[in-house]
């Protein structure tokens, strides 16, 4: 089974793990991207919703094991085919729920490009922002490392 290993600066990813817990914290009872199917029955939507709330909750919290005891004594994530979809699905909605949240005031361009002033966000925005481009850098070391353990040979 392919694997990475990805050794993190953790005085500068430290700070933005607040920000991921914050956002788990805050998607502990909601979709980070909220339903809008009104032709279902009332029950079976609330049912099927508690279901996609139960496996991002799951999502999530392996992407916060992933910065546990070892990582605060090594540095290192590992990566593979046994977490690689759990936690790119995670960092979709941590980033959803910044871009929802923290971030709303920045335009999608800006965010997407990276083109951010950083310098003149306050802090709590600059952090999230931080959060929001290392999420995403996460998300394409598995898509350009491990997308055969996500999507199969």
């Amino acid at each position: 089974m392919k694997r990475i290993e990805v050794k993190l600066h953790l005085p500068a990813v430290a700070p933005l793990l607040d920000v991921i817990k914050a956002s788990a914290d805050s998607l502990r009872h909601d979709l980070a991207a909220p339903l809008r199917l009104d032709s279902l029955d009332d029950e079976f939507r609330a049912e099927w919703e508690a279901e996609l709330v139960a496996a991002q909750n799951e999502d999530v919290r392996l992407l916060l094991s992933l910065f546990g005891h070892e990582f605060f004594g090594t540095g290192i994530v590992a990566l593979d085919g046994t977490n690689a979809e759990a936690v790119v699905r995670a960092c979709s909605a941590v980033r959803l729920r910044l871009r929802t949240g923290a971030l709303a005031a920045l335009p999608d361009e800006e965010l997407e490009s990276g083109a951010v002033e950083v310098e003149r966000l306050a802090e709590p925005v600059r952090r999230a922002f931080m959060c929001y481009v290392f999420l995403a850098t996460l998300q394409d070391l598995i898509l350009n490392n491990l997308d055969e353990a996500i999507l199969g040979p």
